[in-house]
């Protein structure tokens, strides 16, 4: 496997659009086809097998039970989305204001990319862990220059099309992406930075995160999704496969802060081998619809997954958080906390799964959703669930939803502080152990401080 020359601009290369290529494509078989223009004949084939696997996967239903509280049918339709064009210049002096102010909030990195509209237009990397082997590139590029990595991973076992409709729309339709690949033994003291934005409203953004680490390696990845408030219902689609071998460790957060009109859909899907640490931390904040769909798979003895969510609404969001855990080999282990608070009409629904599967003795699982709900008119579900085929395990589940601790709120008000204030503090706590479960790399800073101008506007 080579390693990428290129580490810099990955759009660069390319010919300018013209203004055709510049005006949003219909979501249909046309843009397969032209997706499909120059690639080799199994990703062709592959985008092509999606499609028809989209095709004939019926729309989401609120009579299943993972959809039961998001209405697809009356949140969106697919008829009035057009994909988006390709992004713009990710330079500097040329970057929307709001991709700007987030990355000058970001602290050090070991690399950075940049994804406008669905189009990877700037990649930086350490010069020291690309002589190491390490690669950070645009999937666009990895097609060619790493395609045998990519034809074993991309949308096969990890994550089939044949897992939902939105799944297998992104596999056919998937402009670009990001590929992280970690030689064994190789440990990035820093984390990889991703910041994607949107600019077009009314448009469909997909992309895809495929990260590979090999055994004995170490390395953190955090992304932020951005935009403005639209006035037309815009879908950002995010498929994301992470595989961790033997021993490694890998950490993957997401700050989702879109704007309001976006339905953010995301299904993320991780692989933990033998004695390998794989944790995930999705902070949910902007969108107006959020639904995320997580499987975490224990594959050898002695690995361990976190899976932490935090998520504050306000006005009229919702936020849909469908997560599983699966232990498939013994002597494995996995802690999910997933936190949010709701104001003024917002709604959530989290719906959890642990399995434990046969022959996976002594594991050890748990499960946990708590919600703080800040007005009389917001609501949270929550529908926590366990399936055992071993006899020797330790699993537990919980849920709570419930209001302002008035005591809490008594003492503070008492210390001199206003309702406002003293709010502010009970649901900085509340959301604050989740990330300190994960203080990785400044983004318990950039997280509080967007929930504070939350609580601020609020």
């Amino acid at each position: 496997m080579s390693n990428p020359a290129q580490a810099v601009e990955a759009s660069s290369a390319e010919e300018e659009p013209s203004a055709e290529e510049d005006t949003p494509s219909s979501l249909d078989g046309g843009a397969v086809e032209r997706l499909s223009e120059g690639a080799p004949s199994w990703l062709s084939e592959r985008r092509q097998h999606a499609w028809s696997v989209f095709e004939d996967t019926p729309l989401p239903s609120t009579r299943s039970e993972e959809w039961r509280y998001t209405d697809v049918s009356r949140l969106l339709k697919f008829a009035d989305l057009r994909v988006a064009p390709d992004g713009a210049s990710g330079e500097e002096g040329t970057r929307p204001a709001g991709l700007t102010a987030a990355m000058d909030e970001d602290e050090a990195a070991a690399g950075h990319t940049v994804v406008v509209d669905g189009s990877v237009v700037h990649v930086d990397l350490d010069p020291a862990l690309e002589q190491q082997g390490v690669i950070l590139t645009s999937l666009r590029a990895a097609v060619h220059e790493h395609g045998d990595l990519l034809e074993e991973w991309l949308g096969t076992e990890i994550l089939p099309p044949e897992d939902g409709k939105f799944q297998a729309l992104n596999a056919a339709l998937w402009s670009d992406g990001v590929l992280l690949y970690v030689p064994p033994n190789v440990k990035l003291d820093l984390p990889i930075r991703t910041t994607r934005w949107i600019s077009h409203s009314g448009s469909a953004v997909f992309t895809r995160t495929l990260i590979v680490a090999e055994p004995g390696s170490q390395v953190s990845y955090v992304e932020e999704l951005l935009s403005e408030d639209f006035d037309q219902r815009t879908l950002a689609s995010s498929a994301v496969e992470i595989i961790a071998r033997d021993g490694a460790q890998v950490q993957y957060v997401c700050i989702q802060r879109l704007g309001r009109g976006v339905f953010c859909q995301s299904a993320q899907r991780t692989l933990a081998h033998r004695d390998s640490k794989l944790d995930t931390l999705n902070v949910s904040l902007g969108a107006s619809v959020t639904r995320l769909d997580l499987n975490a798979r224990l594959l050898g003895p002695g690995a361990h997954s976190e899976l932490l969510g935090l998520y504050f609404g306000d006005e009229d969001q919702h936020f849909d958080h469908c997560t599983s855990q699966d232990h498939i080999a013994p002597d494995t282990g996995s802690d999910l906390l997933y936190k949010g608070a709701l104001d003024d009409r917002a709604q959530s629904a989290f719906r959890g799964m642990i399995r434990v599967h046969r022959g996976a003795q002594r594991t050890d699982a748990y499960q946990t959703n708590r919600n703080l709900l800040l007005s009389d008119d917001c609501r949270a579900n929550s529908l926590p669930n366990l399936e055992i085929e071993a006899d020797d395990v330790k699993c537990s589940h919980g849920a709570t939803v419930g209001q302002l601790d008035s005591e809490a709120l008594f003492y503070l008000l008492s210390r001199g502080l206003s309702r406002h204030q003293a709010e502010r503090l009970v649901v900085l706590g509340f959301l604050g152990e989740v990330m300190a479960r994960l203080p990785l790399g400044g983004v318990v800073k950039k997280v509080t401080r967007a929930i504070e101008r939350k609580l601020k506007n609020g």
